[in-house]
């Protein structure tokens, strides 16, 4: 795409497809959009360069991902790219393109996992703190108990643009839901949108409050595990205390707050 086109169009602006698409679709549009718009309200994007998709019910294989270009909280339902299995854009009308590095890492887990309908991705500095640390998330937090019971490494290959990396991740991702990219922050997947965002809002409280704990003592000696047996029943508590990590609870909030600051990521 040409540079001059994403400054040359205003996403907010950006003319309503909601006529063009279902109504599944279209709903997973609005959703989809309120998830950037919330992870821009909590800090978590980083400029342009991170990346949420999710998969368009009814299809085969379909997906939409952040026009790369447009700031998260520029992010509206209408200016969300559809793409195919192949990466390939699906609407000719849309004027931006997509990030190859978020089609890699995105395209390879909803490959793989039917379950994982939204995956979310994030280069915050608490998490790329964390997943730069040999031991990697401490069970030092309530929080932590819940990823814990549900939490895969991969390792650093550098810059993911090589279709080669694709097994190595789905394989270490597993059917966890929770994954830390070594040296490169953080991913999460859900069987809704809500359920991808609120596993990463645990992710990140988790790494946070980690990198807190360690300014002021060292895990084992000044910091207090949380011993093993309440860490091998958080499987069968995150079930029953989250009601599925809060599509029923925090997410229906979450857009009343959206709303009452701004509304156009329905546009």
């Amino acid at each position: 795409m040409n540079q001059s086109v994403s400054h040359s169009v205003n996403p907010t602006t950006f003319p309503s497809i909601e006529h063009r698409v279902s109504a599944e679709e279209w709903q997973t549009r609005v959703d989809l959009a309120a998830c950037y718009r919330l992870i821009a309200l909590h800090g978590w994007s980083d400029l342009v360069f991170t990346h949420i998709t999710a998969k368009i019910p009814g299809t085969d294989g379909q997906f939409l991902i952040n026009p790369y270009g447009l700031l998260f909280d520029e992010m509206t339902a209408s200016t969300l790219v559809k793409i195919d299995a192949g990466g390939n854009k699906l609407d000719a009308s849309n004027p931006f393109p997509i990030n190859p590095a978020g089609f890699v890492i995105h395209s390879a887990v909803h490959a793989a996992r039917e379950d994982a309908k939204c995956v979310l991705h994030t280069h915050t500095a608490n998490g790329v703190a964390v997943a730069a640390q040999r031991g990697g998330l401490l069970p030092i937090s309530q929080q932590s108990i819940i990823v814990l019971s549900s939490l895969a490494y991969h390792d650093y290959e550098g810059i993911a643009l090589n279709d080669d990396e694709k097994p190595r991740l789905v394989r270490d991702l597993g059917d966890k839901n929770f994954l830390m990219l070594r040296n490169h922050g953080l991913l999460t997947v859900g069987g809704t949108i809500a359920d991808a965002f609120l596993a990463m809002y645990l992710l990140e409280t988790c790494c946070a409050v980690q990198i807190r704990a360690q300014a002021g003592g060292r895990f084992g000696d000044d910091l207090m595990p949380i011993p093993q047996p309440i860490l091998d029943g958080a499987r069968a508590q995150m079930k029953t205390v989250t009601a599925g990590l809060g599509a029923n609870l925090a997410w229906p909030a979450l857009l009343r707050k959206l709303d009452r600051i701004d509304s156009s990521y329905k546009n």
